[in-house]
């Protein structure tokens, strides 16, 4: 009798138990709930009243083309005419000699979901609630990031709430299409077609991620494996088609390229071409597909009122050229952030230049924006500020202080030539793991961030710490940055 009053003890000790836990996992998954909901902080109302402004121009025949290509994981120095020795780019070496090549242009991330979301949005990703890369869902790393709280207050896709360069465009009157990698999120209302791209084709991710298909708007066109090989030659078909179709009306075209991100691939004319291995042939192949978009405007007589606009998303991976700056992708050195930028427009943008402005890609949206006579909305901050001014030879300056964020966390600051690093994971070979820094560095002697200036100048390194103070406080008080 004692024996069976012990187990059903145990039993009800073990069912309390279970009880308990679930309770408190329940609680916790309530919290993370309604703590997620309640610091999202979506203004949708607002969103759809500033779109509703954008009045669609009274003469479109006056607006110029616009067209974004964004490479992925594309280094610095991987073009020739930004000094590489093995990759030989003769396209985009012309786009440069014809136009502006920035020396000084950065991502707003050194990761791919969210240097797209700075892209296209204007704005700093930590912002957009984007500053991790998004992951198909309900796979491995979707479900650690989850359950990690790596997803910023649960986002899994790029807010209703933030206004895209493809959305302002619509509304103005021109035709729009994302060709090439999205990675802003799987599921409506995140879709390209949900965000003001009448076309889309391309998939959803990093072509590293599973399932990788390729979509034609809302229906996939090619299933899982997909022959990647082929996929610079049909979304430079799909390009060309896109440009000729609506030669006589305005069009933004977003040609966000899937390489040269791992897996590399490159069709069978273009494998074996470059002195950089595969790694090489890919880049060149993706110099042939711009050199083919560059041509099609020459023949179709769109040269003159086409804004072109070339650069990457990121620093280089395992493979790629930094340019001989330290660091790469996923790094906050320059080696990460640093990216080419070449633009041309013949008769806006002279031939030639070499703009030393400091810039970051959420530069673009201003631009665009500019280019196409939209005012930048007054109801949120935008970041970004319209590069034309500097392209076109008038001005060299642009911004004096830039902020660099790994993830959610605010890493580092430019300001001028000064650059300064908060203790953090580093590239130090087998010591990567261990926090390093603080960095002080003096880009303009020291290109390379070799030598930390921490002790040497102090008073320097206080300044710097007290505007990385000052921006956390900032985005404290509003992360979103709404106003009005």
């Amino acid at each position: 009798m004692p024996e069976r009053q012990e187990g059903v003890t145990r039993r009800t000790v073990l069912k309390g138990a279970l009880a308990a836990t679930g309770l408190l996992a329940a609680g916790g998954f309530g919290y993370r709930v309604a703590a997620n909901l309640s610091g999202r902080e979506y203004e949708i109302e607002r969103t759809r009243a500033l779109l509703a402004s954008i009045s669609p121009s009274s003469a479109l025949d006056e607006l110029p083309n616009i067209i974004v290509i964004l490479a992925d994981d594309l280094g610095y120095g991987d073009l020739s005419c930004y000094g590489s020795q093995s990759i030989h780019t003769p396209h985009l070496d012309r786009m440069a000699a014809e136009g502006a090549r920035m020396i000084n242009a950065c991502a707003t991330a050194a990761l791919c979901s969210p240097s797209r979301a700075g892209l296209l949005t204007g704005r700093y990703p930590i912002r957009t609630h984007v500053p991790m890369p998004l992951y198909p869902a309900g796979r491995p790393m979707d479900i650690v990031f989850n359950a990690g709280g790596v997803y910023r207050y649960g986002v899994r896709g790029i807010p209703e709430d933030e206004v895209l360069i493809s959305e302002v465009l619509l509304r103005r009157g021109y035709r729009t299409a994302l060709l090439g990698k999205w990675h802003l999120g799987d599921r409506s209302p995140h879709l390209p077609n949900d965000r003001g791209f009448e076309q889309f084709y391309g998939a959803l991710y990093s072509n590293d991620m599973d399932p990788y298909a390729i979509y034609r708007d809302g229906e996939v066109e090619i299933e899982p494996p997909v022959d990647q090989s082929a996929l610079t030659q049909n979304l430079t078909a799909e390009a060309l088609r896109f440009i000729t179709e609506n030669k006589d009306q305005p069009f933004f075209l977003y040609y966000a390229q899937p390489f040269p991100h791992i897996p590399l691939h490159a069709s069978a004319a273009f494998r074996g071409r470059s002195e950089a291995g595969l790694y090489g042939d890919t880049v060149e192949e993706l110099d042939w597909s711009a050199g083919e978009i560059l041509r099609t405007l020459e023949e179709l007589g769109l040269d003159d009122r086409t804004l072109v606009i070339f650069t990457s998303d990121n620093g280089p991976w395992w493979q790629g050229n930094p340019g001989l700056t330290r660091g790469r992708k996923n790094l906050p050195f320059e080696g990460g952030f640093r990216v080419p930028l070449i633009a041309r427009w013949p008769g806006v943008i002279p031939e030639g230049i070499v703009p030393g402005a400091l810039s970051m890609n959420f530069d673009i949206f201003a631009t665009c924006l500019a280019a196409a006579g939209v005012s930048l909305p007054v109801d949120r901050v935008i970041d970004g500020k319209s590069l034309l001014p500097v392209l076109r030879g008038d001005s060299d300056a642009l911004h004096e202080t830039l902020y660099y964020h790994k993830g959610s966390r605010l890493i580092g600051v430019r300001h001028g030539d000064w650059k300064y690093l908060r203790h953090h994971m580093t590239d130090n070979g087998g010591y990567a793991s261990l926090r390093q820094g603080p960095f002080l560095f003096h880009l303009d002697r020291d290109p390379n961030e070799s030598y930390n200036l921490i002790e040497s100048e102090p008073e320097v390194a206080a300044m710097l710490v007290r505007m990385l103070d000052d921006w956390d406080s900032r985005l404290d008080d509003n992360l979103r940055g709404w106003s009005g």
